[in-house]
């Protein structure tokens, strides 16, 4: 028997935010059983905890949708810092997944007490071309005019996001996706998003990667930021406020900021 905790990631109201589970002791599971796991407990994520070998983390993740394993994903990581990070008192927990080592800051009231918030530095995307935009936008059930909107391009920072722009966020509340049509595309997160500022509203689909709709995607806020600042929409350096998952009954607050310019992606 292996015991697990589940939390509730990006919110500190209980049966809000995105749940992952928290498996403290992995050794000696298999892949196909923890992919077998993940399968039962049908979250978003499921993260499995081993001893680290390498001297710069100090515990090594693995992560697994209902469908897949990922090499990065934001909610599990996080959310497997606080847990270990409630017992290991640092004020810095170093977790070593299949991108390499991810450290996430503990912020604890008074310095002491239990973690209350924590920031993590994403691995840095990659930005790809998206060659299936129009098939997108009819499988969305949006229109192709894209005046004033924003390009619609492929990030990866192990899954690979795909951005688009809606005209406000009524449009966004509004999406009625072909679930079927976006699982074809292939595995995909399509994060939808709307806002100005520093606040915007988003909702990730992603079938084919055995999530139909998630309720806080960590890996998807970061590059949203360099995506806005990249096309001057935001000042480097500026942090925004992301609320996601409200549809589906799991409001979820996620913050994000890029370092660097639009040549040179410093820190996300």
């Amino acid at each position: 028997m292996r015991r697990y905790t589940v939390a509730d990631v990006f919110t500190d109201t209980p049966l809000e935010g995105n749940p992952v589970a928290v498996f403290t002791d992995a050794s000696g599971l298999s892949g196909e059983v923890m992919q077998r796991a993940a399968r039962e407990l049908n979250l978003s994520e499921s993260v499995f905890i081993f001893r680290s070998d390498g001297p710069h983390a100090h515990l090594r993740v693995r992560i697994f949708t209902p469908s897949t394993e990922l090499p990065f994903a934001g909610h599990p990581v996080l959310g497997a810092a606080f847990v270990v990070g409630r017992a290991m008192g640092s004020p810095v927990v170093r977790l070593e997944c299949g991108l390499g080592v991810v450290p996430v800051t503990l912020m604890r009231p008074d310095g002491g007490g239990e973690p209350v918030y924590g920031e993590m530095e994403q691995p840095i995307p990659s930005i790809e071309p998206f060659p299936a935009a129009d098939e997108l936008l009819a499988a969305l059930g949006v229109g192709r005019d894209r005046d004033g909107l924003l390009p619609i391009e492929a990030y990866r920072n192990g899954p690979a996001h795909v951005y688009v722009e809606l005209a406000d966020e009524d449009a966004v509340a509004a999406l009625r996706p072909d679930i079927g049509a976006l699982e074809r595309l292939g595995t995909y997160g399509i994060s939808c998003f709307a806002g100005s500022g520093e606040h915007f509203k988003t909702r990730m689909f992603g079938p084919a990667l055995g999530v139909v709709e998630d309720p806080a995607t960590g890996s998807a806020a970061g590059p949203l930021a360099v995506h806005l600042a990249r096309h001057g929409r935001l000042a480097f350096g500026t942090e925004i406020e992301i609320v996601q998952g409200v549809e589906i009954g799991r409001r979820s607050v996620l913050r994000a900021r890029v370092d660097g310019s639009p040549d040179a992606i410093e820190r996300v």
